[in-house]
């Protein structure tokens, strides 16, 4: 591994016990959903809700990495916000009629197959604007995260071999088990996707951490009433729309409670995730109880895989060109290519017009580009940017338009 900036100068290569607490960080990564390829890698940033400077011993960058890594809070609650700024266009309703109908859920050509507690769904809504959640945990058989909404609540509960999911609004549960009879977990079982919590963040970062990076500790932080370092991750190469990561780790027990991301173009944070109250004492047992309320609709993980609208084309569709994905360049300058198999680059009709709408929509904000591949569409964020050529191969990443165009170009 190639040296970290930090306070001593050290290199990673005169600390192999760093390499080993990256390692394990990686474990315990949430993956992130793909979809969008522009919801997906999302970064996060503000400025660290510093209520003072608290006077803290001195630690190096690599000594504060390895303390995140042998982080094992096992019991916490809390409250997390998140706020999340991509600079999307309104897209007037159409994107949520896209992704549920991927998901297969509610929604989805109106046929209403589906659960609107289905997690893999319902979760996908953090990747957008601002949100209150509450998490609790009791060791790794119990979890409890809760999206709150206006005069709602939606609850993704695991407490021993049962996973529930409950959405107030509509008042339908989903349940699924973490095994099936013969012990071994159960494929249809949802996985969360989509972080939600500061370590989720904290991980990925740490996961890119490589010779390509910058890392240091950039002064102390208050967050959540909690004595914390501020650990700072910047790229060094060029061409990346990523400014910098913030995490404020917890002086005490190692735990990130805030994570932020600023792009390279400057401005507001593009995301904000971060504790506005946290307690490492051991939740009640109550909390992890669930009973489906009377008269709600039920629906188990394994009727859901069975109903009709199941594997909707538009999602087979997106999973076979995922299936061929590739990764090229490194680092902080990676971008993920993939062939959707379909030429003429945006969709222009669709059988039930959802999909030629949203192309024609989307191709007013992109911009036209051309080159030895041929020509295409570039639609910007903040953050991550998309190349989808007319003959429909997309090139996704955290990188400027120029990189897009050039990876496009050298794939020729």
């Amino acid at each position: 591994m190639a040296p970290i900036d930090s306070d001593d100068n050290r290199t990673a290569g005169e600390g192999e016990e760093l390499r080993a607490g990256r390692r394990k960080a990686a474990r315990y990564v949430v993956p992130v959903a793909v979809m969008g390829v522009a919801a997906a890698t999302i970064g996060l940033v503000p400025a660290l809700a510093d209520s003072g400077d608290p006077d803290l011993p001195k630690v190096t960058a690599e000594q504060l990495i390895e303390k995140i890594a042998k982080s094992d809070v096992q019991q916490m609650s809390g409250t997390v916000r998140i706020n999340t700024d991509l600079g999307l266009p309104d897209l007037g309703g159409l994107e949520s009629g896209l992704m549920s109908g991927m998901s297969g859920g509610p929604g989805a050509g109106g046929d209403g197959e589906g659960s609107a507690a289905d997690p893999s769904a319902k979760l996908t809504e953090l990747v957008s604007g601002s949100h209150t959640l509450r998490v609790a945990a009791d060791g790794p058989d119990r979890q409890k995260l809760s999206l709150l909404e206006n005069a709602a609540e939606y609850s993704l509960i695991h407490n021993g071999d049962d996973v529930w999911g409950y959405d107030s609004k509509s008042n339908e549960v989903y349940h699924s088990t973490t095994s099936g009879s013969d012990g071994r977990p159960q494929k249809d079982v949802p996985e969360k996707d989509v972080p939600a919590t500061p370590k989720d963040f904290a991980d990925q970062a740490l996961k890119a951490v490589d010779d390509t990076t910058s890392v240091t500790v950039g002064g102390t932080a208050q967050v959540a009433g909690r004595d914390a370092y501020r650990l700072v991750v910047e790229p060094k190469q060029d061409g990346s729309t990523v400014g910098a990561i913030t995490v404020a780790v917890d002086a005490e027990t190692g735990t990130p409670l805030k994570f932020t991301l600023t792009p390279a173009s400057g401005g507001a944070a593009v995301v904000d995730v971060g504790f506005t109250e946290v307690s490492f004492a051991k939740p009640d047992a109550s909390t992890f109880d669930f009973t489906p309320p009377e008269g709600a609709k039920v629906t188990e993980a394994d009727e859901s895989a069975k109903a009709p609208e199941h594997g909707r084309p538009a999602e087979g569709a997106l999973a076979e060109g995922l299936d061929g994905l590739e990764v090229v360049g490194e680092g902080w300058n990676a971008i993920a290519t993939f062939d959707t198999g379909a030429g003429g680059g945006l969709p222009t009709a669709s059988p039930d017009g959802d999909l030629g709408a949203l192309g024609g929509f989307l191709g007013s904000f992109g911009d036209q580009v051309k080159g030895d591949f041929g020509s295409g569409t570039v639609f910007k964020t903040r953050l991550v940017n998309a190349l989808i050529t007319d003959d429909g191969k997309v090139y996704a990443g955290a990188v400027t338009k120029d990189a897009l165009v050039k990876a496009a170009d050298a794939a020729q």
